[in-house]
């Protein structure tokens, strides 16, 4: 039985991911829209019952909304809570170790490396935010974009560059 259960919700998810992930791309983007799709479905198999339910579709497209709104409110919340400094302007003095100075060098090859991994849109708002001192508004306004997209792409970089320094 367990099989012919998971070939059943196989078939749904074939049937149903492609306008699933063109509805969530409309809603949070291409980057995050693939990670909702499969929480859609993870949800889903989650449910005990789920081959119980009468319009397993339309069940899948309720749980992406519902997770749409959940991404959006969470957003806002980040939003709210985030603020994006200056850049730091002090640099490094000559009187550092050898050893310090190496590591910081691989420091700056990982940075490097993760800026040049972003997303063209979300290296360019990082750019202008970092090296030319641009305010996330006046970005935004310069680029044609929303400015919550704009911060957005932010969160992405500093998460990458984080990530990179770990």
């Amino acid at each position: 039985m367990p099989d012919k259960k998971s070939a059943w919700f196989h078939e749904l998810f074939l049937r149903n991911r492609h306008g699933l992930l063109r509805y969530l791309t409309r809603r949070v983007g291409r980057e995050d829209a693939s990670d909702l799709l499969q929480e859609t479905f993870v949800r889903a198999l989650r449910r005990g019952e789920f081959d119980a339910i009468a319009d397993p579709p339309a069940f899948l497209r309720q749980v992406a909304v519902n997770l749409t709104r959940d991404f959006a409110r969470r957003r806002s919340t980040e939003a709210a809570c985030l603020e994006f400094g200056d850049a730091p302007v002090e640099a490094p003095s000559g009187a550092v170790p050898a050893d310090e100075r190496l590591a910081l060098e691989e420091k700056k090859r990982r940075l490097r490396a993760a800026v040049e991994t972003l997303p063209p849109r979300c290296r360019e708002v990082f750019v202008l935010f970092m090296y030319e001192g641009l305010p996330v508004e006046e970005i935004a306004s310069r680029l044609g974009i929303a400015r919550n997209t704009a911060h957005k792409h932010m969160r992405l970089a500093l998460q990458r560059c984080r990530a990179a320094l770990d």
